[in-house]
Order: structure tokens, then sequence, then C-alpha cells
């Protein structure tokens, strides 16, 4: 099998271990158990939460994309419509945030699993679980 690069494996939101393996038990554009993720592996076996509440740390991560996401649309906003009325900033960072909170909560915590988490790539995972 060839080998999946990291960027790859983050948007794909597999197993950092074996990249092979899904983190979620559900689409990651699904509103459906948005906090859900799966405390093994199903391919390799890892474990994706190493201690109870491990994913809090992620909410930081989340709330940097939300900001990011309010200071794009602002800058859009003001550039192409030449500074609107209030109502539609609000109106149009409440949906942006309500349409992009599947992605924005998964991929953070993708990579809080990434950055933070214990478990590295490892190619030969295959002879381990042997």
């Amino acid at each position: 099998m060839k080998k999946v690069s990291l960027g790859a494996a983050m948007v794909l939101a597999k197993c950092p271990r074996c990249r092979e393996g899904q983190i979620f038990p559900t689409s990651i554009i699904s509103y459906r158990k948005l906090s859900d993720v799966h405390n093994h592996c199903p391919t390799c076996n890892a474990v994706l939460t190493p201690e109870p509440d491990f994913y809090y740390g992620a909410m930081y991560i989340s709330y940097a994309f939300s900001v990011a996401l309010v200071v794009n649309v602002l800058i859009v906003l003001n550039y192409l419509f030449d500074d609107p009325d209030v109502w539609v900033y609000v109106t149009t960072v409440l949906i942006g945030n309500l349409l992009l909170v599947p992605i924005m909560l998964r991929y953070s915590k993708v990579l809080y699993l990434n950055l933070v988490g214990k478990l590295k790539y490892d190619p030969d995972w295959k002879k381990l679980k042997a």
C-alpha cells in the first residue's frame, strides 16, 4: 500500500499512527455526533483518546478557527460591499459559523491529536499488531 502523507492524513481525518483508520465514526461534515471520536483506531487499534477530556485543548484551536472566520468575513464584506450595516456582518458570521461548525470542530480535534498527541506515524504498524 502506498504511503499517505501527513497533510493528506490530516485532511482525511485519518489515524496519526497508521494513516488508514478513521478518527471519527461519522463523516467529517456530519452534524450527527459532532464530538464523537473512536476510542481506538479501527485499523491499527492505536488509542485515539489517551485520557479522559483529552480533546478539551482542541477548543482553543476551534476558537482560533472561529476568530479567523469572523475576521475573513469582516474583511470580505467590507471590501466587496463597501461597509454594509452591522446586521449583515452579524448574520453572515452566524450563518458561516453554523455551516462550518462540524468542519471546524472536527479539524480542531485532528490538529490537536496530531500536534499534542503522542502518536507518531509508524509505517511498520502491521508488524507490531501481529
